[in-house]
């Protein structure tokens, strides 16, 4: 492993160990550089600002974990992750949702779950004729959706079940990705 990513994910833990107990906007360069054994131009050299590293953060331990889940078969396997890591990073995730790294949050679950759909979509849109906006339209609907979804769990306290929500989520959207297809399709 590289120095680089090495200093990267010391950063990472030091702010994710932080943010169990304060708030992200509380949060200094200052001190996360001193809780690794670092300076500050050793940060700068890597991330402009605190919210850069968030971003980082989700996108290597989040969004790169679940890349092998975009077709029909696995993305409820896919979901089942990003609830998932979203539990076992509690603090961390619910500290984000409530501080000014909102977009942080938000940017990777959208990012994540229109992934996702978009793998499904393309995969259930062969031999369909749709319009690449269409089909785009179609996934940006869905990844809102979803997006909303995990949001609005995390402020009700995480309380249900991924499971649940899962199977829930699998039996309304049931042949609905290739119904929103077929209506975008394009007739000769």
């Amino acid at each position: 492993m590289s120095n680089s990513l090495l200093t990267k994910k010391a950063l990472a833990h030091c702010l994710k160990k932080r943010m169990e107990h304060i708030p992200l906007n509380k949060i200094t360069v200052k001190q996360l550089v001193n809780d690794c054994g670092l300076n500050r131009q050793t940060f700068y050299y890597h991330f402009h600002d605190i919210f850069e590293l968030l971003g980082w953060i989700y996108q290597k331990e989040a969004v790169d974990g679940i890349a092998d889940y975009r077709g029909y078969n696995t993305w409820t396997e896919g979901f089942y992750k990003i609830f998932l890591y979203i539990e076992n990073n509690r603090a961390f995730c619910l500290n984000t949702l409530e501080s000014l790294g909102r977009n942080h949050l938000d940017a990777y679950l959208y990012s994540v779950t229109n992934d996702l759909i978009m793998g499904v979509i393309n995969e259930l849109a062969s031999g369909i004729r749709v319009s690449e906006e269409d089909k785009l339209f179609i996934a940006n609907f869905y990844t809102l959706a979803f997006s909303g979804l995990v949001i609005q769990w995390m402020r009700d306290g995480m309380k249900e079940s991924p499971k649940l929500i899962i199977e829930r989520l699998n039996g309304l959207l049931e042949g609905q990705f290739l119904k929103s297809l077929h209506k975008y399709e394009k007739v000769n």
